[in-house]
Formats: structure tokens, C-alpha cells, sequence
């Protein structure tokens, strides 16, 4: 593995070019995918970029899954009970080699439970922007249990499974600013 060619400092970022996507099993058969529109979060990159670390905080109650009835149900108790767990929170605690690639660990909360999840990295790059910043890209995704974070909420289906899954995979596009 190479050191990726990224500058040391403090990178914000950009909610406007970045996603907090996530897709979960609906009745077994299909996949329903959403995101969360507002989050944001600070990317300190080190001389040695193995001691970087991220922290990132998501609203919760800017859930978007296409369908407005939904999102309501999936902000009740019986999901993400935002009125008393507004935010998802997530602070590395390790960043590690893996191939070409890198596998940040960190501490991940949601309605209360922190538990550590493993996201699989891919650096893309770095670009002067139009603005005259410099920007980085990166991608990363996980897969977590939404059962082991409180998220139990549970219909069975007639024949056998579950109306939603447990299984939840995260995906997130991230472009972040080097501060001035």
C-alpha cells in the first residue's frame, strides 16, 4: 500500500456534493433505498495518513425515502424515536491498510447504542476546485444490524420472514474541503 497523496489538515464536508445513502429488504423481495439530507462532518488527515480520523454527525429526522409516510413511521418509536435520538453520530477510532484501500473503524450511535462498525474506504482523489479549494473524494461502505442499535420494530409476514429486514448496508459518497 502507498500513502494516498492527500494534504494533511482539516477537510469539512460538502453535504451539497456527499450522500448518506442506505438500502434495506422490504418484504423479502426488493430493496428499499433511501438517504438523509442533512449531516456533516470533519475529515483530519495526518502526515501519516494511517492517524487520521473522522467524526460525522447525521439528522435523523431528515430521513428520504421517496415516500412521506414512510419516512414518518421510520421516525417514530418504532424506529429511530427522533424526538428523543435525533442524531446518528460516528468518530473513528482506526484507519488501516486493506489492499489499495483502507478499513476505518469507529464507534457508530444510534438511539443511544454505540457500537463498532467497520466501513470499507476507497480514496478518489484529490482536485483544486473552481473556487480556488482543494477538494477530496472519498466512498465507503458497511453493512450493520439495525437490531443490535434498538431498532427492533418487527412484522412477520404470513409463509415465514420479516415486512422490513435487519440487515442494513450504508453507503456514502463523501467530498470533503480542505480548510484555508
Amino acid at each position: 500500500m502507498t500513502n494516498p497523496e492527500i494534504p494533511a489538515g482539516t477537510w469539512t464536508i460538502d453535504p451539497s456534493h456527499s450522500e448518506v445513502g442506505f438500502s434495506v429488504r422490504h418484504l423479502m423481495v426488493s430493496k428499499v433505498k433511501g438517504n438523509f439530507e442533512t449531516f456533516e462532518g470533519t475529515i483530519t488527515i495526518a502526515e501519516d495518513p494511517l492517524a487520521s480520523s473522522v467524526t460525522a454527525e447525521v439528522d435523523l429526522s431528515s430521513i428520504n425515502t421517496r415516500d412521506e409516510g414512510r419516512d414518518g413511521h421510520l421516525k417514530s418509536a418504532d424506529f429511530f424515536e427522533v424526538e428523543n435520538h435525533p442524531k446518528l453520530t460516528f468518530t473513528s477510532t482506526s484507519v488501516e491498510p486493506s489492499g489499495s484501500d483502507f478499513k476505518v473503524t469507529g464507534d457508530l450511535t444510534i438511539k443511544g447504542t454505540t457500537k463498532s462498525v467497520v466501513l470499507d474506504l476507497e480514496f478518489n482523489g484529490v482536485h483544486p476546485d473552481p473556487w480556488g479549494g482543494t477538494r477530496a473524494g472519498f466512498s465507503a461502505e458497511t453493512e450493520i444490524s439495525r437490531k443490535e442499535f434498538g431498532v427492533d420494530f418487527e412484522i412477520p409476514m404470513d409463509g415465514g420472514g420479516v415486512v422490513v429486514g435487519d440487515k442494513i448496508k450504508v453507503i456514502l459518497e463523501v467530498e470533503a474541503v480542505l480548510a484555508s
